[in-house]
């Protein structure tokens, strides 16, 4: 444990590591990918899944002992009774720092299976990165507005379909969808921006999980709300990880049924879109009474 030394000498020290911790694994990922590019049959893609998640969840685990290494840290994990990687969850949560994606990472590695992004399918064309993501099969979203598809009816839907032949094989492995449903991290200047009500978070985006739920229907066993709380660090909690001051994680989990009253066509249903937003709304009220009874 590092964690006495001064922040200026532990900084550098934690960020090379972290670095080092990606390139590894991000390397070794980059070399599944192209295997699984050279080698595109159904048989070599079953084959390289659970060598590639191992790689993931090295990256988790690598990611974990570097905090530890140089934080004092108490982790707090409420709720997540019957968690198992061979269900299939989608997880919303609030967005405040980088360190939420490295927190529910290793929150995951030994409860659920692994978080997957989704991702705009433009990034699929990114050199290494849409590589990356694609060989570690995180599903690529194409999504029409409203006024391109006015101009062009035929495609109407087309973006539900070409998000489930990118999840398709979801349907053979366990998987855990993540969503940050603010679309951004929250800051004071955010939500001053965006006008929001809510003392902690930022007003939550309802389409991006109602279109997700849409795509894949009852594939899901449960939606997973997630609470991420640091209350010993309420200001720039990547930073303070980074020198050593993270003190305290709290992750609270919500367990949610999947039901049709929370899968419909958010986009055309103008009833359901109200009600699904009512939905997502009360979660995020609770949400905020949660974070600001724990918060110090």
């Amino acid at each position: 444990m590092l964690s006495a030394l001064p922040g200026f000498i532990i900084f550098p020290l934690a960020f090379v590591l972290f670095c080092l911790n990606l390139s590894f694994c991000g390397s070794l990922v980059f070399l599944g990918g192209l295997v699984k590019l050279l080698l595109p049959f159904s048989r070599a893609r079953k084959m390289l899944y659970h060598p590639m998640h191992m790689i993931y969840r090295l990256w988790a685990w690598g990611n974990f002992a570097i905090m530890s290494l140089f934080n004092n840290i108490n982790w707090h994990i409420r709720g997540g009774e019957n968690l198992n990687k061979k269900s299939w969850y989608l997880l919303i949560a609030n967005h405040q720092s980088w360190l939420d994606i490295m927190v529910l990472a290793n929150f995951a590695r030994s409860r659920i299976p692994e978080p997957k992004f989704f991702l705009k399918e433009d990034l699929r064309k990114v050199p290494f990165l849409g590589m990356a993501c694609w060989a570690l099969d995180m599903p690529f979203m194409k999504r029409y507005s409203k006024h391109f598809i006015e101009k062009n009816p035929h495609l109407k839907g087309k973006d539900i379909e070409t998000t489930k032949n990118s999840c398709r094989h979801f349907k053979q492995q366990p998987t855990t969808i993540i969503n940050f449903v603010e679309g951004t991290r929250c800051s004071p200047e955010k939500q001053k921006e965006q006008n929001s009500h809510f003392k902690h978070l930022l007003p939550p985006k309802a389409g991006g999980i109602a279109f997700t739920l849409a795509a894949l229907g009852s594939q899901f066993d449960k939606v997973l709300n997630i609470t991420l709380i640091y209350p010993d660090n309420s200001g720039h909690v990547m930073m303070d990880m980074l020198t050593g001051k993270l003190k305290e994680v709290i992750i609270d989990i919500e367990q949610l049924p999947v039901s049709e009253h929370i899968i419909g066509d958010y986009f055309e249903d103008t009833g359901f879109k109200a009600r699904f937003q009512q939905w997502l709304n009360d979660r995020w009220l609770a949400k905020d009474k949660l974070i600001e009874k724990l918060s110090r």
